[in-house]
């Protein structure tokens, strides 16, 4: 009980001073078309801002509450939620470009300065909270304590955030001009938003606790949009993307009817996609490869499509054909770990001497990619383990339970992993990392 009390005490305090990583933060939506496709509607705006498209992530956290925030300086985090609502790409290049805006103008480094003070404040309220549950075993007069200090603590940390508001907003018009974007969008987002702040907080989408919507915010954007209105350029592209990101998301998360009757007789490529995933979600696989092949017969050279593809075959128990088609989709883009992840899966599920050794060959080539995925580390334990490498597969675990947050787990695999793998190796050096962690 105590150990349980401890972990949730230390989990609150990383969240409040911003030190936990996203992976264990938030519950994120890893697909290669989406986060490419959100990537497309982000380059330009990030280049506006001076930031580097190739080092800020755009990724989705799978929450339907309205929210987008930034933890550090190269991933910008938008809720399912939000982008399922928002109506144009120019919308979500606005809430990209007001993420930006705290990147490039340095308000990250500026609030883990003004953490300090609400460190202190909340600091005293976590020892306490310790010191009662190690006398009493009481979680909830622990608990109790503790939210009362975090409370306090978040409440004087977003009170240095509301002048960097404005600051926000007025970059944020600035790089929509810059890259072609019409600057209208943004107040047609915070349109989204309007009342919220009358609600009680516990209704609040999180959006309105994290980005302030004072009146004079509103009026102030309003008036800068009139002052700016821009011309905008071609929007042809960045609508295809948006609704590629969008349509996806809601043929995953939507119920499949509510998908199939909103897509009937639209044989777009968009529409042939939404009407795949539909079909897929309803076992019915026949159906969903025919609207798959052909999506495919007119555009053979999508990396993201034949990923898709090579999943919906998998998950229909076809994994033959599935690593056919993962394969076409890595000989297209040998760069996406997220493909490579599912194309690794896929010759996992051959069940094979020979599927298995190319499995660990791409997941590993997977991981060095991306090493903030657990699913491409649970498929690589599982390839390790399958060819004989029980040490390598026990690292691969661990790292994969501490990247979700389940440290007891990790200690546990990492130790094997210590005891099983030759002392001082690179990889004995990870499995001590983790466990450095840990304590």
């Amino acid at each position: 009980m105590r150990h349980s009390i401890l972990a949730v005490l230390i989990s609150l305090w990383l969240g409040l001073i911003g030190l936990a990583s996203p992976a264990q933060a938030v519950s994120l939506i890893r697909d290669a078309d989406i986060e490419n496709s959100l990537d497309q509607l982000a380059a330009p705006i990030l280049r506006a801002a001076g930031l580097n498209p190739n080092r800020v992530r755009i990724l989705v956290v799978d929450d339907s509450s309205l929210n987008a925030f930034v933890l550090g300086n190269n991933a910008i985090f938008i809720h399912a939620g939000l982008l399922q609502r928002l109506g144009a790409a120019d919308e979500v290049q606005a809430v990209i470009a007001h993420e930006a805006a705290h990147i490039a103008n340095g308000h990250l480094s500026r609030r883990l300065s003004n953490l300090r003070g609400s460190r202190s404040a909340a600091g005293f309220g976590i020892a306490l909270a310790l010191a009662v549950a190690l006398a009493s075993d009481n979680p909830q007069a622990a608990g109790g304590v503790a939210a009362g200090a975090a409370g306090a603590a978040q409440r004087q940390f977003f009170a240095h955030t509301r002048a960097e508001e404005a600051a926000a907003d007025q970059s944020s018009i600035r790089y929509m001009l810059r890259a072609g974007v019409d600057p209208a969008a943004a107040t047609r987002v915070l349109d989204v938003f309007r009342g919220q702040e009358a609600l009680s907080v516990s209704r609040q989408d999180p959006y309105t606790r994290t980005h302030p919507l004072t009146t004079d915010r509103i009026r102030a954007l309003r008036g800068l949009v009139a002052a700016n209105p821009g011309t905008p350029r071609d929007t042809t592209a960045a609508d295809f993307w948006f609704a590629r990101a969008q349509g996806k998301l809601s043929a995953f998360r939507q119920n499949p009817g509510w998908t199939l009757r909103r897509v009937r007789g639209d044989d777009s490529p968009i529409g042939l996609m939404r009407r795949a995933v539909a079909h897929h979600r309803q076992a019915n696989a026949n159906e969903a490869i025919r609207a798959m092949q052909t999506l495919l017969a007119q555009y053979p050279n999508d990396a993201y499509w034949h990923e898709l593809f090579g999943q919906i075959l998998l998950e229909s128990r076809q994994p033959g054909p599935a690593v056919t088609s993962y394969r076409n989709a890595v000989s297209l883009n040998n760069d996406e770990p997220l493909i490579l992840g599912g194309y690794g899966r896929a010759l996992l599920a051959l069940d094979s001497a020979q599927g298995n050794a190319e499995a660990v060959r791409v997941l590993e080539r997977a991981r060095a990619l991306d090493g903030q995925s657990a699913s491409i580390l649970r498929d690589l334990g599982q390839a390790y383990a399958r060819s004989g490498r029980p040490g390598l597969a026990s690292l691969a675990t661990a790292e994969r339970y501490a990247l979700t947050g389940r440290v007891r787990d990790a200690v546990v695999h990492a130790q094997r992993a210590a005891d099983r793998l030759p002392r001082g190796s690179a990889s004995w050096q990870r499995a001590q990392d983790v466990l450095s962690a840990a304590q």
